[in-house]
């Protein structure tokens, strides 16, 4: 009989707070009180690997957690629209991004046309465009509305840092002006914008989005790569920044955009981007990120070091006086040392009043430099401003969220002091500073312990809630005691820490050993703990009951100690031990790549297992005292039996140093007995066999090397801890895998990866192939959209061959009106007896509107006779009239040269065009219709003879008077 395993399924994510690859974004809370102010500091949306976190800054809680379960991807950027703060647009690693409605934690829509990882997105002011960029060099603009890529922007030579859409504001008239400028030409276009971009090649660009077309090209650095760059609330000027902390500053003529549309085909050349000047930041490291106040008035920039430079931009009255300040200073320069020949370089001097030849210095002076708890990888500002101070929220490449608030300039006080700032709220409780080193379960798998350099946490596991954090020492090994009560942790400097959970304190720290503690293992006795250390020996400690008393009164308490037994000498340090659950034999393993046995109670040497090629990192007994299991720096796990010392089988496990192997302590079956698990740094976690000597599932799902694994005690789930700071729990499903299956669906797996790589390799040949234009087609082809195209080819062959059959039955039905019905496909049948033409279109009409142009462009042209048959009685029938046009419009545009030669075409796309023409002024009609009765809805509420009822509830709160009005609930 075949047998069958349990599949184990990512159940539960803790321990993270933000990840180190994404940015911050930060929202205003919806709360408000009685005056309409909002209650809380706000909500930070973070990217958490796989998934994005909303915070509540304030209380530290978390609010919501979105993740795609079709998607395992890094989470890379997030933007959020400023026309619907609810509406955010999430990138990801594998080029693709999602839309997300924040209100009820759903993707709206999904798009995929970047071939690598998504670097920058940003929402145009009415949010309905989306731009992004990506390292594949290509900035890709997307309609929100229409749920398709518009087109690719392709100038850039490397990786794209910063993209921001750019919408010129409409000019501001008076009635008198408004009159004069009536008849002019100069009235800009309500759709008109442009698209400012930087990249790694050191260069911005303009773009004009509706020409679709570079308009202005600058070298950003003069130094190397540009790395970001901020763009002014009023769009009227940007900082691109570079390396050795220098921040350029550029002013954009928007006027002459906003005219630009109207001198298009003006011959001179025409700049709208005008270099300003340099600002140096105090650190000279890489700046990697930008943002303007929402007022205008502030910038902070930042590179990864442990700070943030905030600017203040002076207003137009500081400006000159500074101006004024340094002609003073000048002139009595001059003065002194009786300077008088160059008139000519005093009186251009002497016209620095005009603000517009100011300096870039004299505009942007230093504010404050913010000190932070860890290397900051992203800032963004408060979302509701504030008349006297700033609100910073900033995200760490350690986990760790922080806000600050900064203090503005005082106008009372002349000096230009640095202001100083606190930190007001900070999310740091839920997760580790640094990497987790080991990971310990509680007898009753209740309670699990997570220990790192300087920080001892214990975790709730069903509720994933942190339950104790404790300060201690650089942690390497950790273990619960006998009654789950106390935690042993072993540091790199060689004590042993004992903390109480109920108290949080220490309780005792033991200079144990002269170099690192590697290991630890309590004995299955449950009255002394081993230790293995780097000073080449093993220790035995005992715990002993000891009565204190209490300084300054006669009362005493009870106090545990450790103390030592006896010690275990070998050649070499010791990097793991383990204890057979028999409690029969101890097994050591040293740096000289080999695993030494001993008889546990006289320590007697037993058996020595050689074989691996590097030292043995980890070492796991099965439950029956029988296989050990070892695994090494080598890659290899190796299996060995306990009686004689020989290797049953030695497996190539993983593609990098596997650091944890684990037999299940007490399995349920018998036929678990010899399953185990390993986890390497290649980030992949594995199950065996360790009868049968085959792989049995292999897991992924972190995204940095895995350091430490727990099992539970009967085996129902395993808890792994990462360098990308995740505490990840993996649980039964109910799912059940046999081996033949799961080496069927990897390989299928492998061919997809394939199958996708060659894709975009054809892409790209084609790509080359062509001219190399700025503008392409948005594109990408994916295993999802090779498989909706064929849907379609297929309901096209089917429904083509059931219409040709309808079609002759009913004239044989005009002669013979008698005739029985003809044997139609099952497939029609099954579907409650469906026409052809129907199902055609319910095929393309479930495809997701982001995939729709790409799984149409997998058919080829031999079958556009047989869908403008379908799109024929589509456009008779007015069927989903919009889809229609929309897939109507994209393969005319597509196979537009062969349609143009083809004969056999012209027939049904005359009368296409005819019925399409007829439905369309239809449509026409009930829109006008329907626009006009608005219009004159609206003329009757703004005259004030019709008012909605919210609006009179609104007034008579407001005024206290109850006023008579007619009202509409339509």
């Amino acid at each position: 009989m075949v047998r069958s395993y349990i599949k184990y399924e990512h159940s539960q994510t803790l321990g993270i707070v933000t990840s180190a690859t994404s940015n911050v974004v930060w929202i205003a809370d919806a709360r408000t009180d009685a005056l309409n102010r909002a209650t809380g500091a706000g909500r930070a949306y973070v990217g958490a690997n796989e998934e994005v976190l909303s915070w509540d800054v304030k209380k530290g809680e978390l609010l919501s957690r979105w993740r795609d379960s079709t998607c395992n991807s890094e989470v890379t950027v997030l933007a959020n629209s400023k026309a619907d703060p609810d509406v955010f647009a999430v990138g990801y690693a594998d080029g693709s991004i999602r839309v997300w409605d924040s209100r009820i934690a759903t993707i709206i829509v999904t798009f995929n046309g970047h071939k690598s990882a998504v670097t920058t997105l940003s929402f145009d002011k009415s949010g309905v465009r989306l731009a992004s960029g990506s390292k594949d060099t290509d900035i890709i603009i997307w309609d929100l509305v229409a749920e398709i890529g518009l087109f690719k922007l392709r100038g850039h030579k490397d990786q794209v840092t910063a993209v921001h859409l750019v919408s010129p504001p409409s000019p501001v008239f008076n009635e008198e002006e408004s009159l004069k400028e009536s008849d002019s030409v100069d009235l800009v276009d309500s759709d008109q914008c442009f698209l400012l971009s930087c990249s790694k090649d050191s260069l911005i660009k303009l773009w004009n989005i509706n020409t679709q077309h570079c308009i202005e090209t600058h070298v950003g650095q003069s130094n190397g790569e540009c790395w970001a760059m901020g763009l002014s609330p009023e769009c009227d000027g940007c900082i691109t920044a570079g390396n050795d902390g220098e921040l350029r500053v550029w002013a954009i003529d928007i006027n002459g955009l906003r005219r630009s549309k109207r001198i298009g085909n003006d011959p001179e050349r025409t700049h709208y981007l005008h270099d300003r000047g340099v600002l140096y930041r105090q650190a000279k490291d890489r700046t990697i990120d930008i943002k303007f106040h929402p007022n205008g008035s502030y910038i902070a920039a930042h590179g990864s070091e442990k700070a943030v430079e905030l600017w203040r931009i002076r207003n137009e009255a500081e400006v000159v006086k500074a101006l004024a300040r340094k002609r003073k200073r000048r002139r009595e320069k001059e003065a002194a040392t009786e300077k008088t020949g160059d008139t000519e370089m005093t009186d251009r001097r002497e016209n620095v009043d005009d603000i517009s030849l100011a300096e870039v210095t004299d505009i942007f002076v230093p504010h404050v430099i913010v000190r932070t708890g860890g290397k900051v990888k992203s800032a963004d500002w408060s979302p509701t401003t504030s008349k006297k101070t700033l609100q910073l929220l900033l995200g760490t490449t350690n986990n760790l969220l922080e806000v600050y608030h900064i203090p503005m300039k005082d106008k009372s006080k002349k000096s230009e002091d640095a202001a100083d700032y606190n930190r007001a709220f900070s999310v740091e409780i839920p997760g580790h500073r640094s990497d987790i080193r080991a990971v310990a379960l509680s007898s009753d798998d209740r309670m699990l312990a997570t220990a790192s350099s300087g920080a001892l946490k214990v975790w709730n596991v069903r509720t994933q809630s942190c339950l104790r954090t404790i300060e201690c020492g650089y942690a390497l090994c950790c273990a619960f005691l006998p009654g789950d009560k106390i935690v042993v942790v072993g540091t790199k400097s060689g004590e042993l820490e004992l903390f109480d959970i109920a108290s949080s304190e220490l309780i005792d720290r033991v200079a144990a050993h002269e170099g690192s503690i590697w290991t630890l293992q309590v004995h299955p006795n449950g009255r002394s703990v081993i230790t293995g250390s780097a000073d080449k020996s093993a220790k035995f400690w005992n715990f002993q009951i000891v009565q204190e008393e209490i300084p300054g009164t006669k009362r005493t308490f009870s106090r545990l100690k450790l103390v030592h037994a006896r010690t275990l000498k070998v050649n070499d340090d010791i990097l793991s031990i383990c204890i057979s659950p028999d409690s029969r034999l101890l097994a050591v393993s040293t740096l000289d790549n080999t695993v030494k046995v001993f008889f546990l109670d006289s320590l007697k040497f037993f058996l020595n297992l050689y074989g691996h090629k590097l030292p043995v990192l980890n070492m796991s007994i099965s439950s029956d005292s029988k296989l050990i299991a070892t695994c090494s720096a080598d890659k290899n796990i190796r299996l060995w039996g306990l009686d004689f010392g020989d290797c049953h089988k030695a497996f190539f496990g993983h593609n990098d140093s596997i650091m944890q192997v684990a037999f299940i302590p007490h399995p349920v079956s018998k036929e678990d007995v010899h399953t185990f698990f390993s986890a390497s740094k290649d980030r992949i976690i594995k199950t065996w066999d360790g009868d049968k000597f085959e792989q049995v599932q292999k897991i992924e799902g972190h995204f940095g090397e895995i350091w430490a694994m727990t099992v539970s005690k009967a085996g129902d789930f395993f808890i792994t801890a990462s360098h990308d700071k995740s505490i990840r729990v993996w649980s039964q499903s109910d799912e059940p895998i046999f081996l033949e299956e799961e080496r069927e669906r990897e390989l299928e797996e492998l061919y997809e990866s394939t199958l996708t790589t060659n894709l975009e390799a054809d892409a790209e040949d084609e790509e080359g192939e062509g001219e190399a234009g700025e503008v392409a087609a948005a594109t990408k082809q994916t295993i999802a959209t090779l498989t909706a195209g064929e849907r379609i080819m297929e309901a096209l062959e089917v429904g083509y061959a059931d219409l040709e059959l309808v079609r002759v039955w009913e004239e044989q039905k005009r002669v013979n009106p008698n005739i029985a019905p003809p044997q139609r496909d099952p497939l029609f049948l099954a579907l409650s007896n469906i026409s052809a033409e129907r199902h055609v279109l319910n095929t393309v009409a479930k495809l997701p509107a982001s995939q729709l142009h790409d799984a149409l462009l997998v058919l080829p042209f031999s079958v556009l006779p047989q869908f403008f048959a379908f799109i024929r009685i589509w456009v008779v029938r007015q069927w989903n009239i919009p889809l229609t046009c929309r897939v109507l419009f994209f393969m005319l545009k597509t196979h537009q040269r062969q349609i143009v030669a083809s004969r056999e075409l012209m027939v049904p796309l005359e009368e296409i065009r005819k019925g399409l023409r007829k439905t369309l002024s239809e449509t026409k009609d009930v829109l006008g219709f329907n626009l006009a009765a608005l219009g004159f809805v609206s003329e009757q509420v703004s005259q004030g003879k019709v008012t909605t009822l919210e609006a009179y509830d609104e007034l008579q709160k407001r005024t206290g008077k109850r006023k008579r009005a007619f009202a509409h609930v339509a």
